[in-house]
């Protein structure tokens, strides 16, 4: 029994048997690319925890096109800053609710900030690592000031339009208002580890945290329909009389 020779390669079998290049990236999605990991590593390891070695690798670049494209290690960190913030500011903005019941709208604007901070965990540890630094790096950034106005001023029309038709207390501050539902959303998120190994409870549970965003929800729209008390002494006098 005789075998035939087997075909000798040709240059078209050797190009489709060798391994195919990676498309060139253009600059920006090699930006992107980079911002990307620097996100995931910063969030993971902080600023001074951050590895550039890591990025690199993760990003699929070199050393060389991070300082071409952010200058620093510390201009990349803000830059994560500043993207994760555009993003929930985006999102916000978009939000449709200024036909909306005014007490609804607010309350929707809760909804969206609860879901957004639960589906992006980055944020909610990049903001912790940079509350820890006492805001060293954000302070840097003219645009992420720029950012936070156009949300006061939405959370300020549906307050002044509440007002204006009976539904909504008349001494609500609009950035209290914002601070308030910002720490309902994610102070559950930024300290769940601790919180659940002292009360021996996953508060990581989808059941947990469905419970939870609905008394924060009632919480929310008890404060902002209440009525108001101008006379303080008429609150410790209700007090006392129930002793």
């Amino acid at each position: 029994m005789t075998y035939r020779d087997s075909a000798p390669e040709t240059a078209a079998s050797k190009r489709q048997t060798s391994p195919r290049r990676r498309p060139r990236r253009s600059a920006e999605q090699s930006r992107q690319e980079i911002l990307r990991a620097a996100t995931a590593e910063f969030a993971t390891h902080g600023l001074a925890g951050g590895r550039i070695s890591r990025i690199v690798q993760k990003a699929g670049t070199n050393p060389r096109m991070i300082y071409e494209h952010f200058g620093s290690k510390s201009a990349l960190y803000v830059a994560t800053l500043e993207s994760a913030l555009a993003a929930l500011r985006a999102e916000e903005l978009a939000l449709d609710v200024d036909h909306l019941d005014p007490l609804e709208g607010l309350l929707q604007l809760f909804d969206f900030m609860n879901g957004h901070f639960e589906r992006n965990g980055h944020l909610v540890s990049l903001l912790r690592t940079e509350n820890l630094m006492k805001a060293r790096y954000m302070k840097k950034s003219s645009r992420i000031h720029e950012m936070s106005s156009p949300v006061l001023s939405m959370t300020e029309r549906l307050l002044s339009r509440g007002v204006a038709e009976g539904k909504l207390a008349a001494d609500i501050d609009p950035l209290r208002l914002y601070v308030m539902i910002a720490a309902l959303s994610q102070f559950h998120l930024a300290n769940v580890h601790t919180l659940s190994s002292m009360f021996e409870h996953d508060l990581s549970k989808s059941e947990w945290r469905a419970e939870r965003r609905a008394d924060a929800r009632l919480m929310l729209a008890s404060y902002l329909s209440r009525k108001q008390i101008n006379d303080l002494s008429e609150l410790s006098g209700a007090k006392e009389s129930s002793v």
